[in-house]
């Protein structure tokens, strides 16, 4: 596992929407480690893919921030979503004065694929619901700074 640079608001890649995996090789496995080795190191919940510089759709969440659990997914798709749930949220991408308050789905569904190939489609409340929809825009070329809660 090495650690990788992230990449900050400004740089071209996070406007992008990111490319779909075709396939699942060493070289996403490395990415997909290398992903988590650097969002521990930077202290996040999640990190995106496109944030260290490779457009290919994947996400790994901290799902819990008081739990050492995380999960990869790949080529999430978010559906069902429901209910709203408003709070600041910062990114390891953007300026930390720049954190803000988002209004984001309460409960959502979301269908991805794991490491191993499965298959995974399954519901997410609160925390868990915020931190996979922030992810997943990034897929899209979203920065949370777009979608300024102004209430």
């Amino acid at each position: 596992m090495a650690l990788r640079n992230i990449f900050k608001e400004g740089e071209p890649i996070l406007r992008r929407k990111a490319r779909v995996v075709e396939k699942i090789d060493d070289r996403l496995l490395t990415l997909l480690d290398d992903m988590r080795e650097t969002m521990i190191k930077a202290d996040g919940v999640g990190l995106a893919a496109p944030q260290v510089g490779v457009s290919k759709r994947a996400v790994i969440i901290k799902p819990d921030p008081d739990s050492d659990e995380i999960i990869e997914l790949i080529n999430p798709v978010v559906s069902e979503k429901t209910g709203v749930q408003v709070a600041v949220e910062g990114c390891l991408s953007v300026d930390p004065s720049k954190n803000c308050k988002i209004a984001r789905p309460n409960r959502l569904k979301v269908e991805y694929t794991d490491r191993d190939g499965n298959f995974h489609s399954e519901y997410a409340v609160g925390f868990k619901a915020r931190v996979i929809c922030h992810e997943t825009d990034h897929l899209d070329g979203i920065l949370f700074i777009d979608r300024e809660y102004k209430k």
